[in-house]
Protein backbone atom coordinates (compact mmCIF):
# COMPACT_ATOMS: atom_id res chain seq x y z
CA UNK A 1 0.00 0.00 0.00
CA UNK A 2 1.44 3.36 -1.06
CA UNK A 3 1.54 6.45 1.13
CA UNK A 4 -1.52 7.98 -0.52
CA UNK A 5 -3.59 4.79 -0.13
CA UNK A 6 -2.48 4.49 3.49
CA UNK A 7 -3.41 8.09 4.32
CA UNK A 8 -6.76 7.83 2.52
CA UNK A 9 -7.59 4.38 3.90
CA UNK A 10 -10.14 5.78 6.36
CA UNK A 11 -11.73 8.98 7.53
CA UNK A 12 -9.80 8.75 10.79
CA UNK A 13 -6.40 8.37 9.08
CA UNK A 14 -7.17 11.33 6.83
CA UNK A 15 -8.19 13.47 9.79
CA UNK A 16 -5.01 12.55 11.67
CA UNK A 17 -2.87 13.35 8.64
CA UNK A 18 -4.54 16.72 8.11
CA UNK A 19 -3.94 17.55 11.76
CA UNK A 20 -0.29 16.51 11.44
CA UNK A 21 -0.05 19.12 8.65
CA UNK A 22 -1.64 21.77 10.92
CA UNK A 23 -5.02 21.70 9.21
CA UNK A 24 -7.67 21.07 11.86
CA UNK A 25 -10.78 19.74 10.18
CA UNK A 26 -14.17 18.44 11.24
CA UNK A 27 -15.40 14.90 10.68
CA UNK A 28 -17.55 16.22 7.83
CA UNK A 29 -14.54 17.69 5.99
CA UNK A 30 -12.44 14.55 6.44
CA UNK A 31 -15.34 12.37 5.25
CA UNK A 32 -15.84 14.49 2.13
CA UNK A 33 -12.14 14.27 1.19
CA UNK A 34 -12.16 10.52 1.88
CA UNK A 35 -15.14 10.00 -0.45
CA UNK A 36 -13.68 12.30 -3.10
CA UNK A 37 -10.52 10.20 -3.21
CA UNK A 38 -12.19 6.79 -3.04
CA UNK A 39 -14.91 7.62 -5.58
CA UNK A 40 -12.55 9.61 -7.83
CA UNK A 41 -14.98 12.52 -7.87
CA UNK A 42 -14.33 16.26 -7.76
CA UNK A 43 -15.35 18.07 -4.61
CA UNK A 44 -17.09 21.45 -4.67
CA UNK A 45 -16.36 23.38 -1.47
CA UNK A 46 -18.65 26.29 -0.65
CA UNK A 47 -18.67 28.67 2.29
CA UNK A 48 -17.85 32.22 3.34
CA UNK A 49 -14.42 33.64 2.49
CA UNK A 50 -11.57 32.75 4.80
CA UNK A 51 -12.84 29.48 6.29
CA UNK A 52 -10.05 27.33 4.81
CA UNK A 53 -11.46 26.17 1.46
CA UNK A 54 -8.33 26.92 -0.57
CA UNK A 55 -6.12 25.83 2.31
CA UNK A 56 -7.84 22.43 2.30
CA UNK A 57 -6.71 21.76 -1.27
CA UNK A 58 -3.19 23.07 -0.61
CA UNK A 59 -2.86 20.91 2.50
CA UNK A 60 -4.17 17.85 0.63
CA UNK A 61 -1.45 18.31 -2.01
CA UNK A 62 1.20 18.60 0.68
CA UNK A 63 -0.22 15.64 2.61
CA UNK A 64 -0.36 13.34 -0.43
CA UNK A 65 3.00 14.66 -1.74
CA UNK A 66 1.37 15.58 -5.05
CA UNK A 67 2.00 18.64 -7.21
CA UNK A 68 -0.58 21.40 -6.81
CA UNK A 69 -1.90 22.92 -10.03
CA UNK A 70 -4.04 25.99 -9.38
CA UNK A 71 -6.45 27.77 -11.68
CA UNK A 72 -7.58 31.11 -10.24
CA UNK A 73 -10.95 31.98 -11.74
CA UNK A 74 -12.05 35.45 -12.81
CA UNK A 75 -14.64 37.05 -15.05
CA UNK A 76 -13.83 36.44 -18.72
CA UNK A 77 -11.71 33.32 -18.12
CA UNK A 78 -11.78 31.13 -21.23
CA UNK A 79 -10.24 27.94 -22.62
CA UNK A 80 -7.11 29.71 -23.88
CA UNK A 81 -6.18 30.58 -20.29
CA UNK A 82 -7.63 27.51 -18.60
CA UNK A 83 -7.16 24.54 -20.97
CA UNK A 84 -4.83 25.23 -23.90
CA UNK A 85 -3.81 27.64 -26.62
CA UNK A 86 -1.59 27.49 -29.67
CA UNK A 87 1.94 28.87 -29.77
CA UNK A 88 1.18 31.54 -32.33
CA UNK A 89 4.70 32.95 -32.38
CA UNK A 90 6.14 29.56 -33.18
CA UNK A 91 3.48 28.97 -35.83
CA UNK A 92 4.35 32.32 -37.44
CA UNK A 93 8.04 31.43 -37.51
CA UNK A 94 7.21 28.05 -39.01
CA UNK A 95 5.09 29.79 -41.67
CA UNK A 96 8.11 31.85 -42.70
CA UNK A 97 10.27 28.73 -42.92
CA UNK A 98 7.57 27.05 -45.00
CA UNK A 99 7.49 29.98 -47.43
CA UNK A 100 11.23 29.83 -47.90
CA UNK A 101 11.10 26.08 -48.54
CA UNK A 102 8.03 26.22 -50.79
CA UNK A 103 9.88 25.47 -54.00
CA UNK A 104 11.55 22.44 -52.44
CA UNK A 105 8.24 21.18 -51.06
CA UNK A 106 6.44 21.43 -54.37
CA UNK A 107 9.32 20.16 -56.49
CA UNK A 108 8.21 17.21 -58.59
CA UNK A 109 4.53 17.64 -57.77
CA UNK A 110 2.30 16.62 -60.69
CA UNK A 111 -0.52 19.07 -61.03
CA UNK A 112 -2.51 21.30 -58.71
CA UNK A 113 -4.15 18.49 -56.72
CA UNK A 114 -0.85 16.94 -55.64
CA UNK A 115 0.59 20.38 -54.78
CA UNK A 116 -2.39 21.13 -52.51
CA UNK A 117 -2.05 17.72 -50.86
CA UNK A 118 1.61 18.34 -50.04
CA UNK A 119 0.82 21.76 -48.58
CA UNK A 120 -2.04 20.29 -46.58
CA UNK A 121 0.26 17.67 -45.06
CA UNK A 122 2.55 20.42 -43.85
CA UNK A 123 -0.38 22.53 -42.68
CA UNK A 124 -1.49 19.83 -40.22
CA UNK A 125 1.79 20.26 -38.35
CA UNK A 126 0.70 23.76 -37.29
CA UNK A 127 -1.94 22.19 -35.04
CA UNK A 128 0.07 19.36 -33.54
CA UNK A 129 1.43 18.67 -30.05
CA UNK A 130 4.59 20.56 -30.96
CA UNK A 131 2.64 23.83 -31.16
CA UNK A 132 0.29 23.21 -28.22
CA UNK A 133 0.66 25.33 -25.07
CA UNK A 134 -1.02 23.51 -22.14
CA UNK A 135 -2.75 25.56 -19.46
CA UNK A 136 -3.60 24.40 -15.89
CA UNK A 137 -6.47 22.02 -16.73
CA UNK A 138 -4.56 20.23 -19.50
CA UNK A 139 -1.39 20.16 -17.41
CA UNK A 140 -3.33 18.45 -14.61
CA UNK A 141 -4.51 15.70 -16.96
CA UNK A 142 -0.94 15.12 -18.14
CA UNK A 143 0.57 14.60 -14.68
CA UNK A 144 1.60 10.95 -14.82
CA UNK A 145 1.46 10.31 -11.08
CA UNK A 146 -1.59 12.45 -10.44
CA UNK A 147 -1.87 15.87 -8.86
CA UNK A 148 -4.21 18.08 -6.89
CA UNK A 149 -6.09 20.43 -9.20
CA UNK A 150 -7.46 23.51 -7.44
CA UNK A 151 -10.09 25.47 -9.39
CA UNK A 152 -10.31 28.43 -7.05
CA UNK A 153 -13.33 30.75 -6.74
CA UNK A 154 -15.34 29.17 -9.54
CA UNK A 155 -18.17 31.58 -8.71
CA UNK A 156 -16.06 34.44 -10.11
CA UNK A 157 -15.97 32.86 -13.58
CA UNK A 158 -18.80 33.15 -16.11
CA UNK A 159 -21.54 30.57 -16.55
CA UNK A 160 -20.07 29.81 -19.97
CA UNK A 161 -16.78 28.74 -18.39
CA UNK A 162 -18.58 26.16 -16.27
CA UNK A 163 -19.63 24.34 -19.46
CA UNK A 164 -15.94 23.99 -20.40
CA UNK A 165 -15.35 22.14 -17.12
CA UNK A 166 -18.09 19.54 -17.47
CA UNK A 167 -16.12 17.08 -19.62
CA UNK A 168 -13.10 17.30 -17.34
CA UNK A 169 -15.14 16.88 -14.16
CA UNK A 170 -17.10 13.87 -15.43
CA UNK A 171 -14.55 11.96 -17.57
CA UNK A 172 -11.17 13.53 -16.73
CA UNK A 173 -10.58 14.40 -20.36
CA UNK A 174 -10.71 17.37 -22.74
CA UNK A 175 -11.53 17.50 -26.43
CA UNK A 176 -9.22 19.53 -28.63
CA UNK A 177 -10.78 19.81 -32.12
CA UNK A 178 -7.48 19.81 -34.02
CA UNK A 179 -5.95 16.89 -32.07
CA UNK A 180 -8.76 14.85 -30.52
CA UNK A 181 -9.53 13.74 -26.97
CA UNK A 182 -6.83 14.04 -24.32
CA UNK A 183 -7.46 11.79 -21.31
CA UNK A 184 -5.75 11.69 -17.93
CA UNK A 185 -2.42 9.93 -18.45
CA UNK A 186 -2.79 7.43 -15.62
CA UNK A 187 -3.96 8.65 -12.22
CA UNK A 188 -6.72 11.27 -12.59
CA UNK A 189 -6.19 14.52 -10.71
CA UNK A 190 -7.84 15.08 -7.35
CA UNK A 191 -10.04 18.09 -8.10
CA UNK A 192 -11.08 20.74 -5.58
CA UNK A 193 -13.39 23.56 -6.65
CA UNK A 194 -14.04 26.44 -4.26
CA UNK A 195 -16.87 28.97 -4.21
CA UNK A 196 -17.61 31.95 -1.97
CA UNK A 197 -21.29 31.81 -2.98
CA UNK A 198 -21.26 35.14 -4.83
CA UNK A 199 -23.49 33.50 -7.47
CA UNK A 200 -25.37 30.25 -7.91
CA UNK A 201 -23.35 27.38 -9.40
CA UNK A 202 -25.09 25.47 -12.20
CA UNK A 203 -26.86 22.18 -11.52
CA UNK A 204 -24.81 20.49 -14.26
CA UNK A 205 -21.55 21.28 -12.47
CA UNK A 206 -22.93 20.39 -9.04
CA UNK A 207 -24.12 17.00 -10.29
CA UNK A 208 -20.55 16.07 -11.20
CA UNK A 209 -19.16 16.92 -7.77
CA UNK A 210 -19.42 15.94 -4.16
CA UNK A 211 -20.62 18.91 -2.15
CA UNK A 212 -19.00 20.27 1.00
CA UNK A 213 -20.03 23.38 2.89
CA UNK A 214 -17.47 24.77 5.33
CA UNK A 215 -18.97 27.26 7.80
CA UNK A 216 -17.08 29.28 10.35
CA UNK A 217 -15.77 26.74 12.89
CA UNK A 218 -17.07 26.40 16.42
CA UNK A 219 -14.97 27.77 19.28
CA UNK A 220 -13.28 24.46 20.09
CA UNK A 221 -12.08 23.81 16.53
CA UNK A 222 -10.97 27.42 16.05
CA UNK A 223 -8.93 27.25 19.26
CA UNK A 224 -7.30 24.07 17.97
CA UNK A 225 -6.53 25.83 14.67
CA UNK A 226 -4.83 28.71 16.52
CA UNK A 227 -2.91 26.24 18.70
CA UNK A 228 -1.70 24.36 15.60
CA UNK A 229 -0.69 27.48 13.66
CA UNK A 230 0.53 29.73 16.52
CA UNK A 231 1.56 27.43 19.39
CA UNK A 232 3.18 30.35 21.26
CA UNK A 233 -0.25 31.76 22.20
CA UNK A 234 -0.99 31.05 25.90
CA UNK A 235 -4.10 28.87 26.40
CA UNK A 236 -6.14 31.53 28.21
CA UNK A 237 -5.33 34.20 25.64
CA UNK A 238 -6.21 31.71 22.90
CA UNK A 239 -9.62 31.14 24.48
CA UNK A 240 -10.24 34.86 24.89
CA UNK A 241 -9.26 35.91 21.38
CA UNK A 242 -11.35 33.15 19.77
CA UNK A 243 -14.37 34.03 21.90
CA UNK A 244 -13.92 37.71 20.98
CA UNK A 245 -13.89 36.77 17.27
CA UNK A 246 -17.05 34.69 17.75
CA UNK A 247 -18.75 37.66 19.43
CA UNK A 248 -17.85 39.83 16.45
CA UNK A 249 -19.40 37.32 14.05
CA UNK A 250 -22.77 37.82 15.74
CA UNK A 251 -22.69 41.55 14.91
CA UNK A 252 -23.99 43.17 11.73
CA UNK A 253 -20.66 43.73 9.93
CA UNK A 254 -19.82 44.36 6.29
CA UNK A 255 -17.21 41.59 6.52
CA UNK A 256 -17.07 39.11 9.36
CA UNK A 257 -13.56 38.17 10.52
CA UNK A 258 -12.40 34.91 8.92
CA UNK A 259 -10.09 32.24 10.30
CA UNK A 260 -7.19 33.91 8.51
CA UNK A 261 -7.90 37.10 10.50
CA UNK A 262 -8.04 35.08 13.72
CA UNK A 263 -4.58 33.68 12.97
CA UNK A 264 -3.22 37.12 12.03
CA UNK A 265 -4.60 38.56 15.27
CA UNK A 266 -3.04 35.72 17.28
CA UNK A 267 0.35 36.50 15.69
CA UNK A 268 -0.18 40.19 16.47
CA UNK A 269 -0.94 39.54 20.15
CA UNK A 270 2.14 37.32 20.45
CA UNK A 271 4.29 40.10 18.99
CA UNK A 272 2.80 42.52 21.55
CA UNK A 273 3.58 40.05 24.39
CA UNK A 274 -0.07 39.90 25.43
CA UNK A 275 -1.12 37.50 28.19
CA UNK A 276 -4.80 38.46 28.17
CA UNK A 277 -7.08 40.78 26.24
CA UNK A 278 -7.59 44.31 27.48
CA UNK A 279 -9.81 46.97 25.86
CA UNK A 280 -6.96 49.28 24.79
CA UNK A 281 -4.98 46.52 23.09
CA UNK A 282 -8.10 45.25 21.35
CA UNK A 283 -9.00 48.73 20.11
CA UNK A 284 -5.46 49.34 18.86
CA UNK A 285 -5.44 46.10 16.86
CA UNK A 286 -8.99 46.02 15.47
CA UNK A 287 -7.60 46.87 12.03
CA UNK A 288 -6.01 43.39 11.96
CA UNK A 289 -9.35 41.59 12.17
CA UNK A 290 -11.73 44.13 10.59
CA UNK A 291 -11.19 45.36 7.03
CA UNK A 292 -13.71 48.20 6.80
CA UNK A 293 -13.46 51.45 8.75
CA UNK A 294 -17.22 51.43 9.24
CA UNK A 295 -16.96 48.05 11.01
CA UNK A 296 -14.06 49.27 13.16
CA UNK A 297 -16.05 52.33 14.26
CA UNK A 298 -19.13 50.25 15.07
CA UNK A 299 -17.16 47.65 17.05
CA UNK A 300 -15.08 50.19 18.99
CA UNK A 301 -18.08 51.14 21.13
CA UNK A 302 -18.62 47.44 21.95
CA UNK A 303 -15.03 46.58 22.88
CA UNK A 304 -15.31 47.27 26.62
CA UNK A 305 -18.45 45.19 27.09
CA UNK A 306 -17.26 42.26 24.94
CA UNK A 307 -13.85 42.19 26.61
CA UNK A 308 -15.45 42.27 30.06
CA UNK A 309 -17.71 39.32 29.21
CA UNK A 310 -14.95 37.04 27.90
CA UNK A 311 -12.31 37.85 30.55
CA UNK A 312 -14.42 37.63 33.70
Amino acid sequence: MGDIERIAASVASLQESFEAHNYICSDQIATAVFLAYQLRKPILIEGPPGVGKTELAKTAAEMFALPLIRLQCYEGLDESKAIYEWKYGKQLLYTQVLKEALDEILQGAKGFKESVKRLHDFGDIFFSEEFLEPRPLLKALREENGCVLLIDEIDKADNEFESLLLEILSDYQVSIPEIGTVKAVAEPPMVFLTSNNTREISDALKRRCLHLYIPFPDSDIEQRIVAARIPEVPPELRRQLVEFIHELRTLDLKKQPAISETIDWARTLVLLHAEALDPKMVTDTLNVILKFQEDIENVTSEVNSITARITK
